[in-house]
């Protein structure tokens, strides 16, 4: 079951999505902590961050819409009230971090590199509520949305970090696979992909958008085809491990990523329904590797 990602090391394949679990304190006392591959924690920036207007969630058919924001703390707080207990858990902590141009990803990994108990950083650049923020990208859109952009932010935390990179990309793309190849060459250790899809809901009795963000971002079951198939797309086209995610809600999904192509998993709005349901899928694909005979997680693909 041990899989491993640039220089992390993980027990299992498993791993709790940014913004879906919060800071892992929040869930001390419903989930084994140590029973997950990698916790990558919410995201943070470099100054304190209030979000969008509320309300932020809403429920759709098959899934769920969000528009949070990136609301957080700051890192200065997030290095002094969230760091010494994240430290202590004994699972690999992956800090997600964002910022409004090169130089607050570029100081934010610097600082972040010099915290021995953070094994690695995830770059989210694609979340889609926070689009046009301070970015000079074609249409004032996502740096997920352009190579060249993409590329230059992987390339500045390169410089500054030899923690292991994952850089988060957006399924909102003409041609996902351009955007995975740019953030390779500028030097990211894997991708995780996908993030939210941006989409919106109407409430036909106020006749308003149910977000006070108007749109936000779509996941759970019903964006999983979509998601696999960008896996399977990138997989075969770079040369890096790759993490899926997108709707993944029991083992059978966790499993099904991975005959795309995937070496790992990230899980996000099952944690909302079940929040132990990181340990149960780990548990399943353990099962899953027994019942067909897979000695190692390495040699599951598809026949």
């Amino acid at each position: 079951m041990n899989v491993k990602i640039g220089k992390i090391k993980l027990k299992n394949p498993v791993m709790a999505a940014s913004g879906t679990f919060g800071y892992a304190q929040e869930f001390e006392k419903l989930v084994n902590l140590k029973g997950i591959g990698a916790i990558i924690t919410k995201t943070i920036t470099l100054n304190p961050k209030v979000g969008n207007p509320m309300p932020r969630i809403c429920e759709t058919a098959g899934g769920m819409l969000n528009a949070i924001g990136l609301q957080n703390e700051g890192v200065d707080k997030f290095i002094k009230e969230k760091m010494p207990y994240l430290s202590k858990i004994g699972t690999p902590i992956i800090v997600s971090i964002s910022g409004n141009n090169i130089d607050e990803f570029f100081i934010l990994a610097r600082r972040l590199d010099k915290i021995k108990s953070i094994s690695g950083l995830e770059l989210n650049i694609s979340c889609p509520n926070i689009r046009g923020e301070g970015w000079s990208v074609k249409g004032g859109g996502l740096v997920a949305q352009d190579s060249k952009a993409t590329y230059e932010v992987v390339k500045a935390v390169r410089k500054v970090t030899g923690k292991t990179i994952i850089t988060k990309l957006s399924p909102n793309v003409t041609d996902i696979i351009e955007i995975a190849k740019a953030s390779e060459n500028a030097g990211s250790d894997a991708v995780s992909l996908v993030n939210t899809f941006l989409g919106m809901a109407i409430d036909i009795n106020t006749r308003k958008p149910k977000l006070g963000n108007i749109t936000g971002g779509l996941s759970g079951p019903c964006i999983k085809p979509i998601a696999l198939r960008m896996v399977y797309e990138v997989s075969k086209n770079i040369n890096i491990p790759v993490i899926g995610a997108g709707g993944i809600m029991n083992a059978d999904d966790a499993v099904e990523f991975m005959l795309a192509g995937a070496v790992a998993v990230q899980v996000g709005t099952a944690n909302f329904i079940d929040p132990g349901v990181c340990g149960k899928i780990a548990k399943g694909i353990e099962d899953y590797l027994k019942k067909h005979k897979i000695d190692r997680i390495q040699d599951l693909g598809l026949t």
